[in-house]
């Protein structure tokens, strides 16, 4: 018993209540967030959409998104991130109502692409409001709790999503929406303003003049990290990407696909909670490159990968990797950040996701076509290339830290509203 109170304490021990309602309102977004995995089959199966337009309209939704993902960091650091989450949230919500009952395609791409200006603009302003409300000492666990909920979210609403579009494509939206105003409501009571508005002093090194987007699109340290970070995105994108091809090439079936995907995700649901504890008495930059370097093992192993097992083993590691890098990768990413930009940092971090998203399939397919199996060494490579960097750039990076820490106030105690 006392070794369970002892791992409970490790976990999640510590943390304020602000971060588990912020903690909350993630894990109910997350888990009602699944009309838009279904969208391509909703426009060719309800609407008469070609694959080829249906695939437009969901590439309008990606441009949303990287829009949004910007717009979100640069409102939530200038209005706060209370009242970016919840304009988000209501938007969201009011926008995929409108898409339940929307018939010409023309409507629904335009809906399209502003559901995924506001899905995406609430990323920056979470991971800003944690940052503000935990101590830097336990922001590793929140962090890592951060990444269990969304997976445990996405791995719920996969589940809801095949059920209501069998039942109702209608319903489909319509829940959907439902839980974005229920995670809007859960914000709207419990979760205060935790944006401190006092004037914050930015080292001299990062700025030439006002403080802005700018800064972070120009800070070198903060631009050789997310580059990194990218070739650790592009990797991962090469399970719902490339993979799937690979796996037909072998001569497997499509369940084989979704059990090596399945594989995945369980690891994290039920491994995620233990990895604080692993890693906490390693340096963030030897934890990511050896989170990198298993990811590139992992993908190069399909080099020789033929039959079921192979690609089930190989997801094991892969899988390791990802679940170790998660809660680094944002520690670093806060670390960096000066206070008063914190979120338009984290949209610049945030953006490798769907670059990596666009450039994982349209190089991936090439090389997969022209190199055959060896287009996995290529990926095996790149992770090798993203651990020896983690490796080189980690000392610079922990003297920029040290620099900006001495530079921060210590945070006032926020007020919960009653």
């Amino acid at each position: 018993m006392r070794g369970l109170r002892r791992w409970w304490d490790d976990t999640a021990g510590g943390l304020p209540a602000t971060f588990w309602y912020l903690w909350s309102g993630l894990l109910i977004n997350r888990a009602g967030a699944f009309a838009l995995l279904f969208l391509s089959l909703y426009l060719t199966a309800a609407r008469g959409a070609s694959p080829s337009l249906a695939g437009l309209v969901v590439g309008a939704y990606g441009i949303g998104g990287a829009a949004g993902t910007l717009l979100g960091g640069v409102l939530a650091d200038r209005w706060g991130r209370r009242a970016t989450l919840l304009a988000a949230h209501l938007a969201a919500a009011g926008l995929m109502a409108a898409l339940a009952f929307s018939r010409h395609l023309a409507v629904i791409a335009a809906l399209a692409t502003l559901v995924g200006v506001v899905h995406s603009m609430p990323g920056p302003a979470f991971v800003a409001a944690i940052v503000d409300v935990v101590p830097e000492a336990r922001r590793s666990r929140a962090f890592n709790l951060q990444f269990w909920a969304f997976n445990l979210g996405m791995a719920v609403a996969s589940l809801l999503a095949g059920v209501l579009a069998e039942a109702s494509f209608l319903a489909l939206f319509l829940v959907d929406a439902a839980a974005t105003l229920a995670a809007a409501v859960v914000i709207a009571l419990k979760v205060p303003e935790t944006l401190d508005r006092r004037p914050a002093v930015t080292p001299r090194t990062l700025v030439g003049r006002r403080p802005g987007l700018h800064t972070a699109l120009t800070d070198r340290t903060f631009l050789v990290f997310v580059g990194l970070t990218f070739l650790l995105a592009v990797l991962t994108m090469q399970t719902s990407t490339i993979m799937p091809l690979a796996m037909r090439a072998d001569g497997l079936r499509p369940s084989a696909y979704g059990l090596v995907v399945a594989l995945g995700g369980a690891l994290i649901v039920v491994g995620q909670l233990f990895v604080p504890r692993l890693i906490e008495p390693y340096r963030s930059s030897s934890v990511l490159a050896v989170s990198t370097g298993l990811m590139a093992i992992g993908f190069g192993t399909l080099t020789v990968a033929d039959g079921l097992p192979l690609y089930l083993g190989a997801a094991v590691v892969w899988t390791a990797g990802q679940m170790l890098a998660a809660p680094p990768n944002a520690q670093i990413n806060a670390d960096l950040a000066p206070p008063e930009l914190r979120a338009r940092y984290q949209s610049v971090f945030y953006l490798t996701f769907p670059a990596a998203s666009f450039v994982a399939p349209a190089l991936g397919g090439v090389s997969l076509e022209r190199l055959g199996e060896r287009h996995w060494l290529v990926v095996g490579g790149l992770g090798l290339l993203a651990a020896v960097g983690h490796l080189l750039a980690g000392p610079h990076r922990e003297r920029r830290v040290a620099a900006l820490r001495a530079t921060r106030r210590p945070p006032e105690k926020l007020r919960l509203p009653r």
